[in-house]
């Protein structure tokens, strides 16, 4: 089964790396937001400088939308990583995304942040603590076909 798998949330750690170590061998396209923090946060820059954080957010998050956007709507599945260190208002975001175009996603997160994903976890077709976790879904559907 041919897959194209968007990869949303966290970007502190390897855990996108080990999800595409784990699935070598299926026939799966990963695609991912930004995960360089500088280059994002920079993005609205290409439209000129601004004096105010705010404005060069908003900016950048919207330059950043476009890839986001597309890249959600072609996927077949999502993986929304939600990690221990910072807030992931994006992922979050993502996750609404994908549950407006019925996309199917799955939800990585320890058990400690339940109860603030509930509504977002409700929504997930699955719900993974770690990435080897995800790798044994992924694996499970390709070998299905």
């Amino acid at each position: 089964m041919s897959l194209n798998i968007y990869l949303s949330g966290e970007i502190h750690t390897d855990w996108r790396q080990r999800i595409i170590d784990g699935c070598k061998g299926n026939d799966f396209v990963f695609t991912s937001a930004v995960t360089n923090h500088e280059a994002s946060d920079a993005a609205g820059d290409l439209l000129g400088e601004e004096e105010k954080n705010f404005w060069r957010d908003h900016k950048s998050a919207k330059v950043n939308a476009i890839r986001t956007k597309t890249l959600i709507k072609n996927c077949d599945i999502a993986i929304i990583r939600f990690g221990d260190k910072y807030k992931q208002w994006n992922a979050a975001f993502d996750a609404g995304i994908c549950s407006a175009l019925g996309k199917p996603y799955i939800t990585l997160h320890s058990d400690d942040i339940i109860h603030p994903l509930k509504e977002v976890d409700a929504a997930a077709h699955a719900w993974a603590t770690s990435p080897a976790q995800v790798v044994e879904i992924l694996n499970y559907l390709s070998s299905q076909s």
